[in-house]
């Protein structure tokens, strides 16, 4: 057994454990907490999003690339186009969940996560998370609802999308959650 090991069981030793690295699953309200911090960074990411993207369409328009339709101003073409608008939203939706995505790939937590020193591990043989199942997870999750299985499944602590994606959210210890490891 190594020493960081021991240190982690020493550590956890009084709660209930369910996974190898010896860490407890995460909660409802630390879960929760991890989520407000998100959506805070999630709403960020909308709004830089939507920035570039409606500069680069107005740049476009305005230069003569695409055409303005007989609209005097950009700003009331833009919301008068369903095309544009459904543009847009796509655009800042894809980032949105890019920033998700790549985060729980590349370490497992999203900045929330890390806050709260939460991380995302496999319960499956795998040593990483593919895409497709972190995907699946996101979806789940229907915007937080699924974290409130969490709640109704107390003594396992997994919440919808934990089970759809065959995940689990563990509580780290504050070594654990060094940047080091992330």
């Amino acid at each position: 057994m190594t020493r960081k090991n021991k240190k982690n069981k020493k550590l956890n030793k009084n709660k209930i454990t369910t996974n190898e690295e010896g860490f407890p699953r995460a909660g409802f309200f630390r879960r929760f907490a991890a989520m407000i911090y998100d959506a805070l960074v999630a709403t960020a990411v909308w709004m830089l999003a939507s920035i570039v993207i409606t500069t680069i369409l107005t740049v476009l328009l305005e230069n003569g690339v695409l055409p303005k339709n007989g609209y005097e101003h950009v700003n009331e073409l833009i919301q008068d186009s369903v095309l544009y608008k459904s543009v847009i939203q796509a655009w800042t939706i894809a980032w949105v969940i890019g920033f998700f995505l790549w985060f729980w790939k590349n370490g497992g937590q999203t900045l929330g996560m890390r806050a709260w020193r939460l991380k995302i591990f496999n319960l499956k043989d795998e040593v990483g998370i593919s895409y497709g199942r972190l995907f699946l997870r996101l979806i789940t999750a229907l915007g937080g609802l699924g974290t409130l299985f969490v709640l109704l499944d107390y003594k396992n602590k997994q919440s919808l999308q934990d089970r759809i994606a065959n995940t689990e959210v563990l509580f780290l210890s504050k070594e654990a959650n060094d940047h080091k490891s992330w």
